[in-house]
């Protein structure tokens, strides 16, 4: 009886393992415990290794003389193809002649979630840009059109077992030049993104009927219940002088559609990218947008402004927005090809980034997730001891080293530095983790060897 007792219950559990497995099998299931295994990962990751904590210290700023195994890239393949105009502008803004209204909302916004997916900001945003030009998605694709958008530009690990999850869920960023891309390439619509833009700018080019995508930072609690910093892209559609804010529709809130956000926190956020937008638009308004857009349509003109306010708020910040504003001023500098100064730029904004206090805010650490200007200063003045521990300082504030173009600059350090197989090692994981990352593929191409 005892036996018969024992074999009944090995066969119960037996039962309750195979049916636990069969049910783990369904594509819902399976996503959601595979999700809930990721987050516990993170979350134990991040309570022992907390990201904050990961300081990059520039090294020395005397410039290191490139070996000859340096590689120089002019353009980098990703480079978003620039409007038909051959010239911009170059005399400062002007006032606007006509008085701008004093409320816009646009009409025909669809809005557009990032629900039930994974940094989704990004496809979610340009699905909302281009519906609003009347895209209706890729001919022939029945996909959700963020799907659609996201195989191009977050495409991440090509991994079948992953697939019932979400393609893409690796890949933790998505670049404004991918967002651009995918507009330029693979719709009858176009794109153009320009640094340096102002809160008057965008109301001029709502008030036009051209709604902007902003690239911007935000606080939110995360799962150990500290304050963390974020980058967001955020959808104007509109503006309210009444109200002091922008009309935008933020796919990640609930509900998200028609906010405003007041101009003072938006311009604070926005400072974070360096005030970078982009616009979505048909090729029959191309004229009109660009007599919009005054000088800022010679990007050269627009990466000079945007230095030039850097430098002004510099001396008028402190604390966490002085940061930004270093940075941006770095940024400003290696898109104007002054390397050598916007790497002493960089050192200046990491000294200070290396003294912010542990408050409700704490290190903006996911920056370098966002914008990569630092190794491209630090690689292109011979810094490359500098570009490699940032990278390295980089992967410590992330659960795992997903970000392509981090390991794309190590992997260039590591080879003109003489390490050839880390270099090569570096940049055959880059493309691994984003078959599209065209950047690491040419590389791998110019040094010879197979990705």
């Amino acid at each position: 009886m005892l036996r018969q007792r024992k074999f009944q219950i090995l066969f119960g559990v037996l039962a309750l393992l195979l049916v636990g497995f069969s049910l783990y099998q369904l594509p819902f299931v399976k996503g959601r415990v595979s999700s809930a295994l990721d987050e516990m990962r993170r979350d134990v990751i991040y309570f022992f290794r907390p990201p904050d904590e990961a300081v990059f210290q520039p090294g020395s700023t005397e410039r290191i003389l490139p070996t000859a195994k340096a590689v120089t890239l002019t353009p980098l393949a990703t480079s978003t193809p620039e409007p038909s105009a051959t010239a911009g502008p170059t005399l400062p803004p002007t006032v606007t002649p006509t008085p701008l209204p004093e409320f816009v909302s646009l009409p025909g916004v669809k809005y557009v979630d990032q629900h039930n997916r994974w940094n989704y900001c990004g496809p979610a945003n340009l699905v909302m840009s281009l519906k609003f030009w009347g895209w209706s998605g890729l001919p022939g694709d029945t996909r959700d059109p963020r799907d659609q958008v996201a195989y191009f530009i977050k495409p991440g690990v090509q991994d079948p077992a992953l697939d019932f999850i979400q393609q893409g869920k690796t890949d933790k960023n998505v670049m404004p030049s991918e967002m651009a891309d995918f507009v330029n390439n693979q719709t009858d619509y176009r794109a153009l993104i320009r640094y340096g833009g102002s809160m008057d700018l965008i109301k001029s080019l709502v008030a036009a009927g051209f709604p902007v995508v902003i690239e911007k930072g935000y606080f939110e609690r995360d799962a150990n219940g500290k304050i963390s910093w974020l980058g967001h892209y955020l959808f104007v559609t509109g503006y309210d002088e009444s109200q002091s804010g922008f009309i935008v529709q933020d796919a990640y809130l609930k509900p998200g559609k028609n906010l405003i956000s007041k101009y003072e926190d938006f311009e604070i956020g926005w400072r974070a990218f360096n005030y970078l937008f982009m616009v979505v638009y048909h090729p029959d308004r191309e004229n009109e947008l660009f007599t919009t857009l005054g000088p800022w349509l010679d990007g050269d003109w627009a990466n000079q402004h945007a230095l030039q306010v850097a430098d002004e708020e510099i001396p008028t910040l402190e604390g966490i927005h002085l940061f930004f504003a270093w940075f941006n001023k770095g940024t400003s500098l290696v898109s104007l090809f002054d390397y050598s100064e916007a790497a002493t730029a960089f050192d200046e904004a990491f000294t200070i980034y290396a003294t912010l206090g542990k408050d409700d805010k704490q290190r903006p650490y996911r920056m370098m997730w966002y914008q990569t200007s630092p190794y491209k200063a630090y690689y292109y003045s011979g810094r490359y001891s500098d570009v490699i521990n940032l990278a390295n300082t980089t992967f410590q504030t992330i659960d795992l080293p997903t970000l392509e173009e981090s390991l794309f600059w190590r992997g260039m350090a590591y080879y003109a530095s003489g390490e050839t197989q880390a270099g090569i090692a570096d940049m055959r994981e880059s493309v691994r983790l984003n078959y599209r990352f065209d950047d690491g593929r040419a590389i791998l191409q110019q040094w010879g060897v197979q990705p």
